[in-house]
């Protein structure tokens, strides 16, 4: 039983290697670094930072630049992601934000929005058997050690790979054009299984998120519907041409046509047509509870079960387990670091570390219900007695999660287009 000092804050003033120091002193056995190696990504953690680019969101041109990778300014991208994923801002907060927007970029921006929400939705669902196929086989081409990622599916001496690699790991964030091509390029292009590759990029992303994450490498390999992204250097040279013209392989390039990738045979997945979507209450169950439970999942100072009562202390626990098996950069936990720093700000905050059963057993906790069956094994456990709903975009029903592209067109009425 471990509990933390409250890491230093940096709305109160607090130096950002503060933070950094505090990560490596205290979870620094858990990082996928060596703890003098932990640093900050590139997007900072807290409630500020959150609202900050929450009031300068500005989508013209999105639809536009949404894909552009080079030049960075140039980036059409919001990168409201991770505070997204971790409950700073909700789905329904960054959806209004948007609504003076022009119409195609609202439109576009949106259905990022939708996105998000159908794979919460998915992996509610479906819980953790999103981590094994759901339709189809992924395609598996043949391996030759002549390949110029015979040793790793993403190798350096293509300069697409490297600097999109690096990417990952300095700033733990990437648009969504390259992370389309990371998976294909792994799964599809060197045959690698798919799941290694999405543990590895899940674990450096500040919005790293199982639900989005898998999601989004299953459709991109066809494991998901059947339809493959093929990754070529027709897209880096239309988002990113300077990396092509830079490239040692330039005139031998592995990828120069489209790979040879048809869709693997069927599997007897999960079944995603209609059904009931796990959704946790609609209203508060229970009431006066005495400490707030937070989950990585809702950190934000607007958590429902936080802001009921603005005086109640809160609890975080750093899942030891959990992280001794996921091995997540620093980067990521500096974020939630950050981010619980500035919340000691307004109320008493208790981190600790260890299993969170263990950690939290006996104490008369509030939570907001999460999405994800991690929260639904943990609140069974400790019987919270106050559970608040989750601030869907969409409340779930009973609906088939089998396709995005129909799920969207019955969720784009009154209750997700209103602004």
């Amino acid at each position: 039983m471990t509990r933390l000092p409250t890491p230093p804050s940096l709305a109160a003033g607090a130096d950002p290697a503060d933070v950094v120091r505090w990560v490596a002193e205290h979870l620094g056995d858990l990082a996928l670094e060596d703890p003098s190696d932990v640093t900050a990504g590139a997007i900072r953690g807290g409630q500020s930072a959150a609202d900050s680019a929450l009031a300068l969101l500005d989508v013209t041109g999105y639809a536009r630049d949404r894909s552009t990778v080079l030049p960075r300014a140039r980036r059409g991208a919001s990168r409201m992601s991770p505070y997204i994923r971790h409950g700073l801002v909700s789905l329904r907060e960054v959806w209004d934000a948007v609504a003076d927007a022009p119409a195609r970029d609202r439109g576009k921006y949106r259905d990022e929005l939708l996105w998000q929400e159908f794979a919460r939705h998915l992996y509610a669902r479906v819980g953790t058997t999103l981590g094994s196929t759901l339709v189809r086989e992924q395609p598996r081409p043949p391996r030759r050690p002549s390949d110029v990622w015979a040793d790793d599916p993403w190798p350096a001496a293509m300069r697409c790979m490297d600097e999109t690699v690096t990417e990952l790991h300095d700033d733990g964030w990437l648009v969504n054009q390259t992370r389309m091509w990371l998976a294909s390029q792994w799964a599809v292009r060197a045959g690698a299984d798919w799941r290694d590759g999405e543990d590895r990029m899940f674990s450096h992303l500040l919005d790293g998120s199982r639900a989005a994450n898998r999601l989004g490498w299953q459709w991109t390999v066809g494991t998901g519907g059947g339809k493959v992204y093929g990754f070529s250097r027709w897209q880096v040279r239309k988002r990113a041409p300077a990396l092509c013209r830079d490239c040692a392989l330039n005139s031998a390039c592995p990828v120069e046509d489209w790979p040879d990738a048809d869709a693997g045979p069927r599997v007897d997945g999960p079944d995603l047509g209609s059904g009931s979507v796990p959704a946790g209450p609609a209203e508060v169950d229970g009431e006066s509870a005495e400490q707030v439970w937070l989950t990585a999942e809702s950190l934000g100072e607007q958590d429902p079960a936080l802001a009921a009562n603005d005086t109640r202390p809160a609890v975080f626990v750093f899942d030891e387990p959990l992280l001794r098996r996921l091995r997540l950069s620093g980067k990521r936990l500096v974020f939630l670091a950050e981010t619980l720093g500035e919340l000691g700000d307004t109320r008493e905050v208790e981190v600790r570390r260890g299993t969170v059963t263990d950690e939290l057993a006996g104490r008369s906790l509030a939570v907001t219900h999460a999405p994800v069956p991690g929260f639904a094994r943990r609140a069974a456990a400790l019987a919270p007695v106050e559970v608040h709903p989750w601030p869907w975009l969409v409340r779930p029903g009973t609906e088939s999660v089998r396709s995005f592209s129909a799920w969207r067109r019955s969720h784009r009425g009154p209750r997700a287009s209103s602004a």
